[in-house]
Order: structure tokens, then sequence, then C-alpha cells
């Protein structure tokens, strides 16, 4: 008897012309974890340091209309060197509009305390514009000049 495995040829296998893509699925899945855990992290404020001015004050021929927040939200306002007296928000957006369609030159300044979120100045400036105020600056302190560290 002959040996059963010598007449039974071998098979050959054939070539696989395929490329597994299973670990670059993996590699790209790591990368995209990666970038979006770190892209929130790349919108974070940096710190700048503004350039400081020697500018003078702005000549202006009329006294301004002042409008001043607490930082407690509560609104004072000032009309051309009167003094200050506080008002609520429906009092002064019609006192200011009624003043500023009589006097439609008058410059009208904003000022709030440091603690008072930006928010609030926000909504005080969209009012402004809803009255009729054409053109708001904002007031704002002289910074306090530090001497060089040596």
């Amino acid at each position: 008897m002959s040996n059963p495995f010598s007449s039974h040829r071998r098979k050959r296998r054939k070539l696989k012309a395929d490329i597994n893509v299973v670990p670059y699925i993996d590699v790209m899945l790591v990368l995209l974890i990666i970038f979006m855990v770190t892209a929130p992290l790349l919108n974070l404020g940096v710190d700048i340091e503004l350039p400081q001015s020697n500018a003078r004050p702005i000549e202006q021929q009329k006294d301004p209309v002042l409008v001043e927040l607490s930082a407690d939200g509560r609104y004072f306002l000032s009309l051309q060197g009167a003094p200050s007296e506080e008002v609520d928000e429906e009092t002064l957006l019609r006192k200011i509009g009624a003043f500023v369609r009589q006097n439609p030159q008058v410059p009208v300044l904003v000022g709030a305390d440091r603690r008072l979120d930006y928010g609030s100045v926000m909504t005080v400036l969209a009012s402004l514009q809803q009255a009729g105020v054409p053109k708001v600056g904002l007031m704002s302190a002289p910074a306090e000049r530090v001497a060089p560290a040596r």
C-alpha cells in the first residue's frame, strides 16, 4: 500500500492582496479622542498686556450725559453736569431718549463698577440704542502707573 499522503497534492494558499485596515481604524479613533479632549482646551484665554497710551481726553463742546451702574445693579443718571440721581431702567431710558431727541449731538457715556458682570453693561447699551442714542462711549479710570521692577 502506498502512502495516502504522497498521492494527495498539497494545496497552495493563494496570496492575499487586501490591506488590513483595522490597525489604521484604531489609530484614527485614538487620534479622534485626543483631538476631542484637547480642542476645548485650545479656546482658553491668553494673558496679554495691552499697550498703554498717554492720550489726552477728548475735548467736548457739551457736557456729556452720564449713565452709571453700581456694583449692585442700580442706575444713576447725570444730565449735562447736573448732580447724579438714582433712577430705574424705564425712567433712565425715557429721560435719555427725550434729552437726546432735543440735543442729538450730546455725548452719552456709560460707566460701570468693575465688579458688575459684562451682561448688565451690554443690556444697558442695547436699551440705550433702542431709546434712540446714536453713539455711546464707555468710561474708564486711567490706569495707575507702576514703576518697573529693577
